[in-house]
């Protein structure tokens, strides 16, 4: 790949997993040294990934990671699962041949990342297979929302990623299993299975994201604090 592509996907990557915080501020000239391009390619990225919905661009104060607010999160839950039965829908019914190879490989590469516990390479390939899913649909209403959705559904649900107890290694393994299934029910043109999916698919993510949002509390015994302090 090119510096550019390069450049372009670390930065997708770095903001799906969380390694930069939403709203953080890009350092354009930091980045043009690391990858050795000049001003005018790095923000050539920054507009490309701004388009796609990672960054915020804002006049003589640069660039930004896209905020995760209290309103996005509410926005997400509630908007979501329609968007993606939505797509399910459709891309059962529009999908081209070559799209079905690209998303079979797609998976492949899923599955590979899964066996090599690569957190990173697990997130990129998921977002991955559900944005091929979104051109499979064919809607142009549809696919700039479904980008917009991908990225936070990345970022608050990258935990899943990095399971910490055998329950959520068991919920990893569920969803690739279910990418199979959409598939089989894509190229089958099978649209009430793919539908059905989804609503199965989305129970695995915000059961997770749940333990993102609100993890337990700090295990702080009462009374253990100095109570002249």
């Amino acid at each position: 790949m090119s510096k550019k592509e390069n450049l372009y996907n670390d930065l997708k990557r770095q903001i799906l997993t969380m390694e930069l915080d939403p709203g953080i501020s890009l350092d354009e000239t930091r980045l043009g040294k690391k990858y050795t391009l000049s001003r005018t390619p790095v923000r050539d990225i920054f507009r490309r990934l701004a388009g796609e919905g990672f960054l915020n661009i804002e006049e003589n104060r640069g660039a930004f990671v896209s905020p995760l607010t209290y309103k996005a999160l509410r926005d997400f839950f509630l908007i979501a699962p329609p968007i993606y039965a939505v797509i399910a829908n459709l891309a059962a019914q529009n999908r081209t041949p070559v799209q079905l190879l690209e998303l079979k490989d797609t998976q492949t590469r899923f599955q590979s990342a899964i066996a090599s516990a690569k957190p990173d390479q697990m997130a990129y390939y998921n977002n991955r297979f559900h944005l091929i899913m979104g051109q499979m649909a064919d809607n142009q209403y549809l696919w700039p929302s479904l980008q917009r959705l991908l990225i936070d559904h990345g970022r608050i649900g990258h935990t899943f990623y990095r399971p910490r107890n055998q329950d959520m290694k068991q919920n990893l393994d569920t969803a690739c299993l279910h990418h199979d299934q959409f598939i089989a029910a894509i190229e089958s043109h099978d649209v009430e299975t793919a539908e059905k999916l989804v609503h199965e698919h989305w129970k695995l993510s915000r059961d997770n994201i749940d333990m993102f949002v609100r993890p337990d509390p700090l295990d702080i015994k009462l009374g253990s604090v100095d109570k002249h302090t």
